[in-house]
C-alpha cells in the first residue's frame, strides 16, 4: 500500500507522535496552519468516513478529545479548529481518514473562512426530506 499514513502508522516514515493506542494515532501534522496543528488518524486503512468501521471512528473521536484537551492544557489557544475532509473535491489530499486539531488564537492570520450566504429555504427543506429518507430506509 502506498498510503503515507499507514507507512507512519507501521514506522516506515518518520512521524512526531504525541499520542497512540491500539486502534488510533496522533501526530502533529508537518504543514501546520497553526503551532499544535495535530491529525488523528485509525490504525486500520479506510480512505473516507464512509468507510471506516464505527469502533475505529470511536477510537479516532476518543483520541481527538483527549488530545485537543493537551492542547488547550499546554498551548492556551482561544479556540480549535476541528475537521475532517473526505474525497478530492473536498480537499482531501491524503486517502486515509484523519481529522484536523488546529488550535487558533485571536489574530493568528488563520484565514478558513468561506463567508456565509443565505439558501434557499424550500431547497434545503427538499434536501433534508431527501436525507430524512435515506436515514429510515
Amino acid at each position: 500500500m502506498d498510503c503515507i499514513f499507514c507507512k507512519i502508522v507501521a514506522g516506515q516514515l518518520p512521524g512526531i507522535k504525541v499520542f497512540e493506542d491500539a486502534r488510533s494515532l496522533a501526530f502533529m501534522d508537518i504543514n501546520p496552519r497553526s503551532d499544535g496543528h495535530c491529525l488523528i488518524i485509525p490504525k486500520t486503512h479506510s480512505p473516507t468516513l464512509f468507510d471506516i468501521g464505527m469502533e475505529d471512528l470511536a477510537a479516532v473521536m476518543n483520541t481527538a478529545k483527549k488530545v485537543a484537551m493537551a492542547i488547550k492544557a499546554s498551548l492556551a489557544p482561544d479556540g480549535m479548529l476541528v475537521y475532517q475532509l473526505n474525497g478530492r473535491v473536498a480537499m482531501q489530499l491524503v486517502d486515509h481518514f484523519h481529522i484536523h486539531l488546529v488550535p487558533r488564537w485571536e489574530n493568528d492570520g488563520v484565514d478558513l473562512s468561506h463567508g456565509f450566504q443565505p439558501g434557499d429555504l424550500d431547497k434545503i427543506r427538499a434536501v433534508a426530506g431527501k436525507i430524512i429518507e435515506a436515514l429510515s430506509a
